[in-house]
């Protein structure tokens, strides 16, 4: 807690100095609002061939790219496509569709919910289901693109970035020890929805770990970045609490954003790394993520996460 708090009040994150873009394509998820939205901005404003906003209301992609265009005065740069988290037939069409790309350079997953009320989307728990499993899903999924384009341009690796969140440590996550964990989650008489944020970007992070241990190369840049408490939407379903937690300590969103481009443009030496205020940060990682509890439950949770997505789409874990 005492490093949430010098971190919220006494730093403040910069962009890369040398950031740029230049003939890439990304694809940023939940890029219609918050920290997507700027992190989308700033990598049209740096010279990216391509920006897709990867979004489950176009209308409101539709908003966003014409402020990025105003804002940036580059036209034609960003693509609004739909992206529903919440279905896994909206992310297999999505990354369906990717693979007709000329390349692919970037992809940044930002999207994510936090809610305080039980609901089921895929047949589990609606934050499971978008910040773990289909963001697992679509990472799988988009990795061959990647690779592709790490072929045809291998001085220049093509990256992953997760966001995560400090917020993991702040959950005590009894489901791990559960026969089945993911069953242990959809408990809605069993579930303690204040620690549900905190507990699906622990499941996230460890998830994350055990897929770049299992990567069969290094040829994209796999890394996981935490932007701090900021003022985004990602939290307008989480309480009061939070909204007066957001009042005195949250960043700005743009600040907030700086953390996501530089994950996005950070050299091999972060790959596999959890970053902070624009670090690499892995040593802040919670005691839990670190400890032998921490590996036990992160093997076990990707064998239940493999076998749900096999069942999903067969071979997809063969993308490793």
């Amino acid at each position: 807690m005492f490093r949430f708090l010098r971190s919220q009040l006494m730093v403040t994150p910069s962009l890369p100095p040398s950031a740029s873009f230049t003939d890439q394509v990304a694809i940023v998820t939940g890029a219609n609002v918050g920290l997507g939205l700027e992190a989308a901005r700033h990598i049209s404003r740096l010279g990216a061939r391509k920006v897709i906003l990867a979004v489950r209301n176009v209308l409101s992609g539709d908003e966003a790219r014409r402020s990025i265009e105003e804002s940036t005065g580059r036209v034609g740069v960003c693509e609004v496509w739909p992206l529903d988290l919440a279905s896994y037939a909206s992310v297999i069409a999505f990354a369906h569709r990717a693979q007709a790309l000329p390349r692919l350079d970037i992809v940044l997953e930002n999207a994510a919910v936090a809610t305080t009320e039980f609901q089921l989307a895929e047949g589990h728990e609606l934050s499971i289901t978008v910040n773990v499993i289909n963001t697992m899903f679509l990472a799988l999924l988009l990795l061959p693109k990647l690779r592709e384009t790490a072929r045809r341009s291998p001085l220049r690796k093509p990256h992953l970035t997760v966001v995560v969140s400090e917020a993991h440590a702040f959950t005590s996550f009894p489901e791990w020890r559960q026969e089945c964990i993911f069953e242990a989650l959809d408990d809605n008489g069993a579930t303690d929805m204040n620690e549900r944020y905190p507990t699906s970007k622990l499941l996230e992070i460890l998830a994350l770990r055990e897929l770049i241990v299992r990567m069969s190369d290094d040829a994209v840049i796999i890394n996981m970045v935490n932007p701090g408490l900021c003022h985004s939407r990602l939290s307008r379903d989480a309480g009061m609490s939070m909204a007066i937690m957001k009042f005195f300590l949250a960043r700005s969103t743009e600040v907030g954003s700086r953390t996501l481009v530089t994950g996005i443009v950070a050299g091999s030496e972060t790959h596999g790394s959890y970053m902070s205020n624009c670090l690499v940060a892995s040593h802040e990682l919670s005691a839990f993520v670190r400890s032998e509890d921490g590996d036990t439950a992160q093997k076990k949770i990707w064998q239940e996460l493999c076998e749900m997505l096999e069942v999903i789409q067969p071979g997809v874990t063969r993308n490793l």
